[in-house]
């Protein structure tokens, strides 16, 4: 009778084939109930949480390639200003080291300038030293030849001479040896 009431009259044949496979109908109901129920149940406190958390996941999945690419280009910026920074630190010190050559230049010229007017006042000291010492020797050789001339006229002449004879053959080699 629940047979009846159920399908009506279209499953006639349909409830014969489930009364020979042993279909028991309020067993069979109470089991579709029991699965709706924890289907339903499952519905609302499992998958829609799942799928909440899932869509919260897609997000910042999303949110970290935009922040990814976000960092690629912040990335290739500060690695375009680095390179820019080091071609102008390159520059710089390019530029550095052609001033401290200029400078070694000219500190070389200024102490080669100094070496060469140190060593013309050198030579002119020592030309002036030798002339002096040249003069010296040349008035201590004129007293030794005076004295010589004395000495070999006293002898030649074989008489004392007086300091005035001295004097005058002084003055005489002196003469002599200044023409």
């Amino acid at each position: 009778m629940t047979h009846l009431i159920l399908f009506g009259s279209i499953g006639g044949d349909l409830l014969k084939t489930a009364d020979q496979f042993g279909l028991d109908w309020p067993h069979f109901i109470a089991q579709v109930i029991s699965f709706s129920l924890v289907a339903g149940l499952l519905v609302k406190f499992a998958y829609k949480p799942i799928l909440t958390v899932l869509a919260e996941r897609r997000q910042r999945i999303a949110e970290g390639l935009a922040n990814a690419d976000k960092i690629k280009a912040e990335l290739a910026r500060t690695e375009a200003l680095q390179q820019e920074v080091l071609e102008k630190a390159s520059v710089q010190a390019t530029k550095l080291i052609e001033e401290a050559r200029a400078a070694a230049a000219r500190v070389q010229e200024q102490e080669t300038q100094k070496a060469i007017v140190q060593a013309e006042q050198i030579i002119s000291k020592a030309r002036e030293a030798t002339t002096l010492e040249r003069q010296r020797m040349l008035i201590e050789l004129k007293r030794e030849v005076a004295a010589l001339v004395v000495q070999t006229t006293a002898v030649v002449s074989g008489k004392v001479l007086t300091p005035a004879d001295q004097q005058r053959l002084v003055e005489e080699t002196r003469r002599q040896l200044a023409a």
